[in-house]
């Protein structure tokens, strides 16, 4: 497993949109490795496991609509953990529904729309990866 530093948990259904941000992140550094949740049980599962082991994610990116578990109800399980509250969290969503926004207001949360295109997504990894580098 990477170094804590260089782990970012990104919790999307869309498995597209996973490959996609993968290759970005990928394009941008090398050295960053895409851990990849398809629900948002499966992504909170994975946050248990890595705080066993003592190694967490230096960011959680998280989709809102996800079938089951959604975005909303993963943040407030995150949210509530005294370990994993700690972690940045960046909104990823194609969702423009002010609801939905305003939902994380106030947690220092970004809130980021989906790209339409590559380049634009491999501006958004750059600003995921500074969550890290800072």
């Amino acid at each position: 497993m990477p170094e804590k530093s260089h782990i970012i948990l990104y919790i999307d259904d869309d498995t597209d949109d996973l490959q996609m941000l993968q290759d970005a992140v990928q394009s941008v550094d090398k050295n960053f490795h895409l851990i990849e949740a398809t629900t948002g049980m499966q992504g909170l599962s994975w946050l248990n496991k890595m705080k066993l082991a003592g190694q967490l994610p230096c960011l959680i990116v998280l989709d809102i609509n996800m079938p089951g578990m959604n975005g909303r109800e993963t943040f407030r399980h995150i949210k509530s953990d005294d370990v994993l509250t700690a972690i940045p969290v960046v909104i990823f969503s194609t969702s423009s529904n002010e609801k939905d926004r305003s939902f994380f207001q106030g947690d220092n949360v970004e809130y980021i729309m989906k790209p339409v295109n590559f380049s634009y997504l491999v501006k958004v990894a750059q600003r995921l990866l500074n969550y890290c580098r800072n």
